[in-house]
């Protein structure tokens, strides 16, 4: 397996372990998706992966639609996706994903949280080219074979394709994200749910000691309601039990 397995693998238990934070940060990508391109899912890939993303969430119905209909508003203002670059202590470097309406209290919040936790806000590419942007797919495993499927999808930019317990994931690079869900839905795959990931390239193994001060630093950033993802360079367990 490659690096976007194992990846997967140490993250899997932290990502959207809190149903609240993962409503919030949905209700953004819904009126990002329809600022960009309407309220229709059917004219939207972007509204219809977000959409997709709710339901793996079990983000009731209604929620989803009030969202759209919020977004439709042209007096609700709009969110701005920002990136911002660091490192936490002990040389691991950090890459914070947002999703703001005001920049000038999101850049204030993260700023305080590297201060406080000894760590330094970087400067715009001062540590994203240390990971890899990627895209992922997670579908039904039922019927399809992994490998028959990477076959059928390298054309479309797949790079891996493996079975997740009954669920088959797929990663691409970035800009690979339309083909492929063009590809899965001509084929009548239902996608069950899809977003980016950026992978790191090399990790750093830490002491109990000094991950636990990373640690403390990413909570504080995961706290934020602005934040909708974050990553860094530091070894997690279940890469360091392989």
């Amino acid at each position: 397996m490659g690096r976007a397995f194992e990846f997967r693998k140490a993250r899997k238990m932290k990502r959207w372990s809190a149903m609240s934070k993962a409503f919030t940060r949905i209700g953004k990508d819904i009126v990002m998706a329809v600022k960009e391109g309407g309220p229709d899912p059917d004219s939207n890939s972007r509204l219809r992966a977000v959409i997709q993303n709710a339901k793996s969430v079990n983000m009731p119905k209604d929620n989803v639609e009030r969202a759209i209909k919020r977004a439709s508003d042209k007096s609700l203002g709009d969110y701005k996706e920002v990136l911002f670059e660091g490192y936490a202590p002990h040389g691991i470097a950090i890459l914070v994903e947002t999703a703001t309406d005001n920049n000038t209290r999101t850049v204030a919040n993260v700023r305080s949280y590297f201060n406080k936790c000894d760590g330094s806000l970087g400067t715009s590419g001062s540590v994203v080219f240390m990971f890899d942007h990627t895209c992922n797919f997670k579908i039904s495993g039922e019927g399809l074979d992994p490998e028959e499927l990477e076959l059928e999808l390298i054309d479309a930019g797949a790079e891996e394709v493996f079975a997740d317990e009954d669920d088959i994931l797929i990663y691409a690079p970035f800009e690979s994200f339309g083909a492929i869900q063009s590809e899965l839905e001509s084929k009548g795959i239902e996608i069950l749910s899809s977003g980016f990931e950026r992978i790191p390239q090399v990790t750093k193994e830490l002491s109990a000691e000094d991950a636990a001060d990373v640690d403390k630093l990413l909570e504080k950033i995961e706290e934020d309601d602005d934040v909708q993802n974050v990553y860094h360079t530091m070894k997690e367990s279940s890469e360091e039990e392989e």
